[in-house]
């Protein structure tokens, strides 16, 4: 009887990787991923690079053809007459609004492809309309408030497991430091408030407020904050105070973008400056249009106008 041997098999080859997703159409390679950022490069305060950027709106550009480069630990000045897209500009460089056109990089990260990453390392410390403090609440209220939010959505959840794992003792005194470093880094002494730490928001003088927006945004410990209307209302030794304060967080390491009717001559402590004027007729209204002249210090709402229409003029990211 003769038996027969099965043939073998043949031996599959691997077949070579070209690059391209086997679910993707024939010919068709799929796009490389963006590359992770080197984490060496998140460290730190966040560099701004943008190269003609430009938003437009349902009534036309709110700013065009801005280029920002800034280094981390920069306080950037956006500047420009009210109307222009300075609080715009604010926005998306923050990763909440979205550009029509222009490349922009916020600590490595690209602006387009990124802004969900940008805007988890930007905060906005004071940009009315978009994050108002609730004025009836307290200081310490405020404080807790964000140490919390924090605590629960900005870190990372096995850190945030931990967190809520630790005796309520030690959350409490975790919390007690956080907030008592943001508010010695921010220059606001509770004790100097009318009711200390019990005082409303209402009660507040506006560069107390500014200085408690300024607090509650480094709890998160963010690379780069925002801040609106830095020089609005405030007499010119108070606007001193005012840029001295943001000094001093950006010679911590922290990037600053502040809005302003007149942009600073320079800082103390020889912290880098770059101011960036937005153009009138690259604004969302026409440049025919007679152009208005900076906010002043005793101006009563125009910024504040201007913050609500260039919000509704675009949509955020």
């Amino acid at each position: 009887m003769t038996h027969h041997q099965p043939e073998p098999e043949p031996q599959r080859q691997p077949e070579p990787d070209t690059g391209r997703d086997p679910a993707a159409p024939a010919g068709r390679a799929a796009p490389a991923p963006d590359p992770d950022p080197d984490p060496a490069e998140l460290a730190g305060g966040a560099a701004v690079e943008a190269e003609g950027i430009g938003l437009k709106g349902p009534r036309g550009w709110v700013f065009r053809e801005v280029t920002v480069e800034a280094a981390p630990g920069s306080v950037v000045a956006l500047t420009g007459a009210s109307g222009t897209g300075r609080t715009c500009l604010l926005l998306a460089l923050t990763g909440r609004m979205k550009l029509t056109e222009g490349e922009a990089r916020v600590g490595g990260l690209r602006l387009r492809k990124q802004a969900a990453a940008i805007r988890r390392t930007a905060a906005l410390a004071h940009v009315p309309g978009v994050d108002d403090l609730e004025p009836s609440l307290t200081v310490v209220e405020h404080l807790r408030e964000r140490v919390l939010l924090q605590r629960r959505y900005g870190t990372a959840p096995l850190a945030a497991l931990k967190a809520a794992l630790r005796p309520p003792r030690q959350r409490r005194a975790d919390a007690r430091r956080v907030h008592d470093e943001a508010l010695a880094a921010a220059g606001l002494d509770l004790a100097t408030l009318p009711k200390g730490p019990r005082t409303a928001v209402r009660d507040l003088e506006r560069l107390e407020r500014l200085r408690l927006c300024v607090a509650l945004a480094l709890i998160g410990r963010p690379r780069l904050i925002a801040v609106d209307d830095v020089d609005l209302k405030l007499s010119a030794p108070l606007r001193e105070e005012a840029w001295a304060l943001l000094a001093s967080v950006a010679a911590s390491g922290v990037t600053v973008l502040a809005v302003c009717g007149e942009a600073p001559a320079g800082l103390p402590g020889d912290v880098p400056l770059v101011v960036v004027v937005t153009d009138r007729a690259t604004g969302a209204r026409t440049a025919e249009e007679p152009a208005e002249p900076a906010p002043k210090a005793d101006d009563t709402d125009e910024t504040e106008k201007e913050t609500a229409d260039a919000l509704a003029e675009t949509g955020r990211a």
